[in-house]
């Protein structure tokens, strides 16, 4: 059976969440939006799965606006927000290492006309708070910061930003915490305005996500038709995965598994730190369930290829750009040295993950280190 180290691009799914997915669409499968006995309970059922999201969330009287993922939930607060607050400005600041999620919508926003900043980060993937301070303005609309980088697994200073911004502007503050949720304390509602979340990452399912905003700080929707999801998402509402990502939620927040991540990182950490072939890309300080290492000389692909015949399971980036074998802007972004960011891979774990696998993990990275030193052709596992 394989080992599977690749917990930040998706999760397996929890069996209580399928058997809930399952029982909800074999029990209330009307559509909630029809006005007879059976769409009620649809969508009462749909309300309480909302209401449970904005709880655990922190603030229970928040918007939670469901949609297919973390992708969507992105670009409705991006897009969404620009368009609803363009009155007041065009000027949106966001960050060199977001997901593709944000920055693309961010550069479609750029050829629409918003003007858009984007904070440098330092070589552990931190942005400044006293460069976000330079750059903001009276016409700054939207702040869009990920809480912990899908890539490298980087905090971000939420709190010291968010005093920035509150101080010298009026804008949205909105952070992308699929890679949080269930890992760190959710920096809402104290410190942003929303946040976006994502069921596949925390033992749920794909297709599912959603953006929560305080209320009346909600963003203009993007999507049209007969105006479901309380106006902002349009189509047809996915009862079960919305009921299902809620106890996904509950699951994943009741249960800490922080302190396993924190030491199989601090294992590799000693294990590559004093290593030369390998460079270290996640910050010490950064979210334990992600660690990426760069290897010289050689190509991630070779690693991941490698990795799988040893039967584990890594991924050489984020899993949404890991095919295209272009440097990702996460790693340019944090300076990797050139002859070691083509060899870019990440090991995530997960709340299924055991002591046995990393120390299988240990070992096969050991007899990794060996072919690379003994110049073995690699590129024949390619």
């Amino acid at each position: 059976m394989m080992i599977y180290l690749d917990n930040s691009a998706t999760t397996i799914p929890e069996e209580e969440v399928l058997q809930t997915f399952t029982q909800v669409n074999r029990t209330y499968y009307a559509n909630p939006a029809s006005l007879h006995q059976a769409g009620n309970k649809a969508e009462q059922l749909l309300a309480s799965a909302r209401k449970q999201i904005a709880t655990l969330a922190g603030d229970s009287e928040s918007t939670v606006i469901f949609t297919s993922g973390g992708t969507e939930a992105n670009n409705l607060a991006v897009v969404g927000y620009a368009n609803s607050l363009k009155h007041r400005g065009n000027h949106i600041i966001t960050t060199e290492i977001e997901h593709d999620s944000v920055r693309n919508a961010c550069l479609h926003l750029q050829q629409e006309g918003f003007e858009i900043d984007f904070l440098t980060v330092n070589e552990s993937g931190e942005v400044s708070p006293e460069e976000l301070k330079q750059k903001i303005r009276k016409d700054t609309i939207l702040v869009s910061i990920m809480h912990v980088n899908n890539e490298i697994g980087t905090i971000q200073p939420i709190e010291a930003c968010s005093k920035v911004i509150r101080e010298h502007s009026r804008a949205i503050f909105h952070s992308d915490c699929v890679q949080s949720l269930g890992k760190l304390p959710l920096p809402y509602p104290e410190w942003v305005d929303a946040v976006t979340l994502s069921a596949h990452k925390i033992h749920g399912l794909k297709g599912t996500g959603c953006l929560i905003t305080k209320k009346f700080k909600e963003p203009e929707a993007i999507t049209f038709g007969g105006g479901q999801e309380l106006g902002f998402r349009s189509g047809t509402a996915n009862v079960a995965g919305a009921v299902a990502f809620a106890k996904a939620v509950r699951i994943v927040i009741e249960q800490n598994n922080l302190p396993n991540y924190k030491r199989w990182s601090e294992r590799l950490r000693n294990l590559l730190d004093a290593e030369k072939l390998v460079r270290i890309c996640s910050p010490e300080e950064g979210a334990p369930h992600i660690f990426t290492v760069a290897f010289k000389g050689i190509t991630g692909e070779v690693a991941v290829n490698y990795f799988q015949a040893h039967g584990i399971m890594v991924s050489t980036s984020s899993a949404c750009s890991s095919k295209t074998n272009k440097v990702s802007h996460v790693i340019q972004a944090i300076h990797v040295p050139d002859d070691y960011r083509k060899g870019v891979i990440r090991i995530s774990f997960g709340k299924m993950n055991t002591e046995e696998d990393i120390d299988t993990l240990v070992q096969v990275i050991k007899e990794f280190l060996k072919m690379i030193k003994k110049g073995m052709k690699l590129h024949d596992m390619e």
